[in-house]
């Protein structure tokens, strides 16, 4: 009777495992649905970071083949520069600025406004998704994350609109707009690489490379002189031995 309960006892907390597990995927199955765009390491303010935009498909009876990003009005990137993504074309549509932005000493007159990537093949087919790269920046520094609007085309003409901002305290949205979550700039001041701290990285990496190898000298000499003791000290020893047999 006893085998039986625990039989049971385990049947059940089986079922039960398996019914939680079985919510979990159909509750998580759509986060994962969604256009989203997320930094490859960290997307800090004030400074350049590549970000990617992740396109899934979710029609089995249609693929993707065209997606159009826009960006925000209210935070200007002057630079856009996309990296080319096998079968597909990309176009980088600019707009006149306002209100002029004042980059590295140059004054910007014009930021991007849209990207827009086209299928040359099938495009992303069902059960698949897309990473769309981009190198964005300066990042704003009075905001703690930019909102993207998409729009996702299929080859049956269908047009999936990821255009609704995630609302603090609420639910999210049915589709929801991309969003990028801008981290601090660093304490240093420094928001992005540039040549000057590319030469200061290579003096600290040649300075390092020289005190490794003054090390790596140091320590093979003494150890070239602890052999040469030992040697000598094992042949004192075989003398001594030699002459004690001697004597006799």
């Amino acid at each position: 009777m006893k085998a039986i309960k625990g039989s049971l006892k385990a049947s059940r907390v089986a079922v039960v495992g398996a019914a939680a597990a079985s919510a979990v995927l159909v509750l998580s199955a759509p986060a994962f649905a969604h256009v989203t765009v997320q930094p490859e390491g960290t997307a800090a303010k004030g400074g350049y970071a590549t970000v990617d935009f992740k396109v899934p498909n979710e029609r089995d009876n249609a693929s993707t083949t065209k997606l159009e990003v826009s960006f925000p009005a209210d935070h200007p990137l002057a630079s856009v520069m996309p990296q080319p993504v096998d079968g597909w074309t990309v176009q980088v549509t600019k707009a006149k600025l306002a209100k002029p932005l004042t980059l590295h000493g140059r004054k910007i007159d014009e930021a991007v406004t849209k990207v827009t990537w086209n299928a040359t093949g099938k495009g992303i087919e069902a059960g698949y998704f897309q990473k769309f790269p981009l190198s964005v920046g300066p990042l704003p520094e009075d905001t703690d994350h930019l909102v993207f609007k998409a729009l996702q085309t299929y080859s049956d003409n269908e047009v999936v609109r990821w255009i609704e901002p995630q609302q603090a305290g609420r639910a999210e949205p049915e589709n929801p707009a991309p969003a990028l979550e801008l981290t601090a700039a660093s304490p240093s001041g420094h928001h992005g690489s540039t040549a000057e701290d590319a030469s200061a990285t290579t003096a600290k990496d040649t300075a390092a490379t020289a005190s490794t190898g003054g090390s790596d000298t140091l320590a093979r000499v003494l150890g070239i002189v602890g052999i040469l003791v030992g040697a000598a000290g094992v042949a004192y020893g075989v003398l001594a031995g030699r002459r004690r047999t001697t004597n006799a």
